[in-house]
């Protein structure tokens, strides 16, 4: 006969609604706008809804990629708005022959898109070696860029707006690849290419080991400052592709508006996407959802009639709502 009086055991497997709520809050979330929007937002299904959302957000997680590698270390990142301007700068000045005179246009276009990104990843690496070489707090060190590198942009344009219509240049950001906007193709490639890193590579680790803990990775033998330096190169090098994004699209390049507030952008998705902003763990497909849900967030505003700067301000509360999601997480 069977003991009735002995205690029911727990059930090992049984499901936790509230864990997973918690655990996968980003995910939660972005199906929640979702969900909102098909019930209640016209024409939110169309192809044309999709393809704006996703060429807007594509920039915002281009950049995103390189911060959250940044963020990862530890560190911050506040000149890639001015190095989407130095790009944005550089390869018109190649493509259009006002700096070198190359005959052939689809070799201009592909050394001006070359040299601008490898510029952008030059003063990335600046960047690394300014917080390695002089142990510069890294708001510091890439502030100097934050004001240098628009200037820089400028001082190379004489200020001057730069105008082209070049499809050859352009596909970067008005073409498609099977129906898809490359931008996004180029977003989702990125975003592959850095969750391997983070979760299958050397590099990957030795990044997340430094920013748990940087005098215990030192100690256990892992180069510091050449990390950090080819973090921070990363970075400009994402930032360099997208200053060419944004300026094919807008079919010009001004070294005043492009990447104008990019880094804000990129920090708020980074985040929102889950990625510790004191570092030692990152996600860089939670920076793609939380890049996702900021544009979903304004774009339902929008599409309900509220004002753009209360999607501003909304923006802002999930800043402070996922610092404090990490505080509360982590106690």
């Amino acid at each position: 006969m069977s003991d009735t009086t002995s205690p029911k055991m727990p059930v090992a497997n049984s499901f936790n609604i509230g864990a997973f709520i918690t655990k996968h809050a980003t995910l939660v979330a972005l199906f929640g706008l979702i969900a909102f929007n098909m019930a209640f937002t016209n024409h939110f299904l169309s192809m044309q809804t999709l393809n704006v959302n996703l060429t807007q957000v594509a920039t915002i997680v281009i950049v995103g990629v390189g911060m959250t590698l940044v963020i990862a270390t530890g560190g911050i990142d506040l000149s890639v708005g001015s190095m989407m301007a130095i790009s944005g700068a550089i390869a018109p000045l190649i493509f259009l022959g006002t700096a070198v005179k190359i005959s052939e246009i689809h070799l201009a276009v592909a050394v001006g898109m070359i040299v601008a990104v490898v510029a952008a990843g030059a003063f990335g690496w600046f960047n690394g070696w300014l917080i390695t070489r002089f142990r510069i707090q890294p708001i510091i060190a890439t502030l100097v860029l934050f004001i240098a590198g628009r200037g820089i942009a400028q001082v190379s344009t004489n200020g001057n707006l730069q105008p082209f219509k070049l499809a050859q240049f352009q596909w970067i950001g008005l073409g498609r690849w099977f129906g898809i906007p490359v931008q996004v193709v180029i977003m989702v490639a990125l975003v592959a290419i850095a969750a391997w890193i983070l979760r299958r590579s050397l590099f990957g680790r030795q990044i997340l080991a430094i920013g748990g803990n940087e005098n215990a990775a030192r100690l256990s033998g892992i180069p510091v400052a050449r990390v950090k330096r080819w973090v921070y190169c990363i970075s400009g090098l994402c930032s360099g592709i997208a200053g060419l994004v944004v300026i094919a699209i807008n079919s010009s390049s001004d070294a005043n508006l492009v990447g104008l507030g990019m880094e804000l952008d990129a920090i708020a998705a980074v985040a929102v996407g889950g990625t510790l902003l004191s570092g030692g763990r990152a996600t860089v497909t939670g920076t793609l959802i939380g890049a996702l849900i900021i544009q979903l967030v304004r774009y339902t505003l929008l599409a309900n009639g509220v004002n753009d700067d209360v999607a501003k301000l909304v923006k802002a509360a999930l800043i402070v709502l996922a610092v404090w999601l990490q505080r509360h997480g982590r106690s």
